[in-house]
């Protein structure tokens, strides 16, 4: 049995200074702000799109760092569940969900080289409906 990844779904970076990632990624690579928050901002550049998180103390946390936090990947909802249950028999190590995450189910795990990546069934016009 395979996985039914469909596509890119998102990414997720880890930064330390919202404002300046904020400049960097909308004047020099052109995105849109679709939402800020006080330590988050949801931006979009074609069918793809991008959450930054300011975390000021990660530099002091050796299990975090800056940079990419994980990749995600979009997944039907209809097999949502079946790609569930063979992460869990692969014994891949699951760090969280599987979760209902704004209008999409969300599960995140990592791959052998301990990158964490995630699989989410809605796209970011469903996740904007529960930041308006």
């Amino acid at each position: 049995m395979i996985l039914f990844v469909r596509g890119f779904n998102h990414l997720t970076i880890n930064v330390q200074n919202l404002a300046r990632s904020l400049d960097f990624y909308t004047q020099v690579l052109g995105m849109t702000v679709r939402h800020r928050g006080a330590t988050d901002a949801y931006l979009e550049w074609g069918t793809a799109w991008i959450c930054l998180i300011e975390q000021k103390n990660y530099a002091e946390n050796k299990e975090r760092q800056l940079g990419v936090d994980h990749v995600a990947f979009y997944i039907e909802e209809e097999h949502f569940q079946d790609a569930v249950m063979l992460l869990q028999k692969s014994e891949a190590r699951i760090v969280r969900g599987p979760v209902k995450r704004g209008l999409g189910w969300s599960i995140n795990f990592l791959d052998p080289d301990g990158t964490q990546l995630e699989l989410h069934t809605s796209n970011l016009e469903e996740r904007m409906k529960v930041w308006k």
